[in-house]
Order: structure tokens, then C-alpha cells, then sequence
């Protein structure tokens, strides 16, 4: 695992950047980083960030070793079942447009607004242009790295990917003495959380996830994460913590109340524990509806949540039906992603 360029959270939590100056910098500080650190190595993994990600490439074609890209998402990835991550406004969201044409677009403005970036630091190395910036980062053959109950890979497809399931990480932490005392004081709390999302869109999230969590009766576990979060009074019935082992924690709550990240809506189903996703941006659409269409929890409409919306997803999350269908998926969920993938490295190497 190798760092580069500026924290993410100073970067979310800053002003709209200079995104091609800013692009042009992570492309670089990625190729100087990444080509130094894989020196001596026989491959190299990329996530995230298309441009990123091939500079990433660009390291590893540089020093000739064998390069994997993986996604946590079905939805990275070009596919006639699917249209491309998009706001809600723009081309992308033309109802009339085909999959494979948003596609195709997808391809053209990453060309248009990465492409000179990435072959000018490409030039500086010895390297020729890159003509498809999206297929050079993403390669013919990419990983999935999503669980196929959770995240499947339709077919047929164009691309030939590999679904390794979902990489867990080992979480050994023990909770903190007064998290458990909390725990340990009353019934199952509802988990509210939104990781590295400010939660712009709802006015006092905070107030609106505590008020709508008694409504229903429980109590609120409310995670600062990066928007930093507070209880909106000293009632004993709330209790807010910093970064913890979640996936201990979710098996001691009533339901998780998130954003539809990719680890976090993982780790809820992996735990059996109904959820209730308030998505925000990119992939986290996607995960509401896959929440929903497996039954194991609800998909709150649109990024804005007030007490009576959030009441009502709730609701439906803690019924006894919910809870019973997402023990039964968690069931279903492989926990063997990270294996399998390392196996598959190694047979690429070896």
C-alpha cells in the first residue's frame, strides 16, 4: 500500500480544486511514487480514480512487470447492463441514450479532459500515447472485487472480468470500554454513519438521523466521520463515537443508517443487519438499489433526509421480515475475496 499526493479528507473538505491543474499533479506524484515503490517487484494493483489509475499503469508498463486493475464496484466498469456513474443532470442522464453510447461518451471525455495529462507524463518517461484512456486503466480483463450476491457482474459483457468477491480486512480492535458500557445499557441502538461524506444535502443530518431514530423507538449510535457530527443534546439514549471495528460493531446494532459505500454496505449485510442507505455520490446509488432489491433493508429517496423521510425507511429497515432476510443473506456472502485474488497474482506471476 503505497500513499501519494495530498490527504483526501483536507481535499473533500477544501474548495472545488483546479481539476485538470489537480489531475495533472496526481498524475504525476502517482507515476514518481508508485514507480519507485514497485521497483524490485513482479506486480502491481491499481484502484480507484480512472487517471489514477493509468498512471499506475504507466509505472508498471515503465518498469515491465504485470499490472491488475480492481474495482469495488460493478458500476466502474463498461457494460451494456449498466450506464456510466453520472450527476443527475447532463448527458449521461438521458433516458433515450443506449448503455453502450453513454459508454462510448464515458471513453471520448476521459480522452478529451485526462488524455493530454497522462501522455505528457507518459513523453517525460519514455513512453508513447495513450489513445483510450478509460480501457488503458481498466485493461481488458479487470478484477471485481465485489461479493456476487451483493455486487454481480452481468453478462453478457464486453469486458472479461474476474470476480474475486469482496476483500476483507481483518478487524482485531476491541471496542472501547465506553462504547460497550452504551452497548451493554439497552437494546440494540440504530447505527448512523456517512464515513468521508459532508452530508451537504440534508440540513442538520445529525438532528434529522436522532429524531427519526426515536420515532421508531431506539436508540442512536451516531459516528462523527468527516463531517464531524455531534448529539444534539445530552439525553442518555444517544452516544457518538469516532472510527471503530465496525464489523464487531454491526453485530451488536438494530440497523446501520449509511451513505452506500461499497465497504460499509458490505460490512452491514455481511453482519445480518438491515440498513438504511442515504446515497450521495458515484457508486452509492447503486448500493441503494441493490439494499433494496435483496430485501435487506431500504434505499432512502434522493441525498436530502428529513425526520419524517428517514422515519419512514426505518421503519421499514427494523421489521422483523427486513431483519430475517438479511441474516439469511449474510449467509450467502463469500469472505474468501482476498484469497482468491492473491492466488490469482501469483498464477499471473509465476
Amino acid at each position: 500500500m503505497v500513499p501519494f499526493g495530498d490527504s483526501l479528507r483536507e481535499v473533500a473538505n477544501s474548495t472545488t480544486p483546479d481539476l485538470p491543474r489537480y489531475v495533472d499533479e496526481l498524475i504525476g506524484a502517482q507515476l514518481t511514487t508508485v514507480t519507485a515503490a514497485a521497483e524490485g517487484c513482479d506486480a502491481l494493483v491499481a484502484t480507484g480514480f480512472m487517471p489514477i489509475a493509468a498512471a499506475a499503469r504507466s509505472a508498471a508498463e515503465k518498469l515491465g512487470i504485470h499490472y491488475v486493475y480492481a474495482t469495488y464496484t460493478p458500476t466502474n466498469l463498461p457494460s451494456p447492463h449498466h450506464r456510466p456513474e453520472a450527476p443527475a443532470s447532463g448527458p449521461m442522464s438521458v433516458p433515450w441514450l443506449s448503455n453502450r453510447i453513454l459508454w462510448d461518451m464515458h471513453a471520448r471525455n476521459a480522452n478529451v479532459v485526462f488524455g493530454p495529462m497522462l501522455n505528457k507524463h507518459r513523453a517525460s518517461i519514455g513512453l508513447p500515447p495513450v489513445h483510450n484512456v478509460r480501457d488503458h486503466a481498466i485493461t481488458d480483463r479487470p478484477w471485481l472485487a465485489a461479493d456476487p450476491v451483493l455486487g454481480p457482474w452481468k453478462t453478457p459483457a464486453d469486458l472479461d472480468v474476474v470476480q474475486t468477491g469482496a476483500w476483507l480486512l481483518p478487524d482485531e480492535r476491541p471496542l472501547p470500554a465506553d462504547l460497550l458500557a452504551f452497548l451493554d445499557d439497552g437494546p440494540p441502538p440504530v447505527y448512523v454513519g456517512f464515513g468521508s461524506m459532508p452530508m451537504d444535502a440534508s440540513t442538520d443530518i445529525a438532528g434529522v438521523a436522532i429524531e427519526a431514530v426515536r420515532a421508531q423507538g431506539h436508540r442512536t449510535l451516531l459516528s462523527r466521520g468527516w463531517a464531524d457530527l455531534a448529539l444534539i443534546d445530552d439525553l442518555d439514549d444517544c452516544f457518538a463515537i469516532g472510527e471503530t471495528n465496525l464489523p464487531e460493531l454491526f453485530g451488536r446494532v438494530a440497523a446501520v443508517v449509511h451513505h452506500g459505500g461499497a465497504g460499509t454496505t458490505r460490512t452491514a449485510a455481511l453482519a445480518g443487519v438491515p440498513q438504511v442507505v442515504i446515497p450521495q455520490v458515484a457508486d452509492q446509488p447503486y448500493w441503494a438499489r441493490r439494499v433494496a432489491a435483496l430485501g435487506i433493508g431500504s434505499a432512502h429517496s434522493g441525498q436530502a433526509a428529513t425526520a419524517e423521510s428517514l422515519s419512514a425507511a426505518l421503519k421499514k429497515a427494523l421489521a422483523p421480515q427486513t431483519r430475517e432476510r438479511a441474516t439469511a443473506v449474510a449467509g450467502s456472502i463469500r469472505t474468501d475475496g482476498a484469497t482468491v485474488a492473491a492466488k490469482l497474482l501469483i498464477d499471473a506471476i509465476s
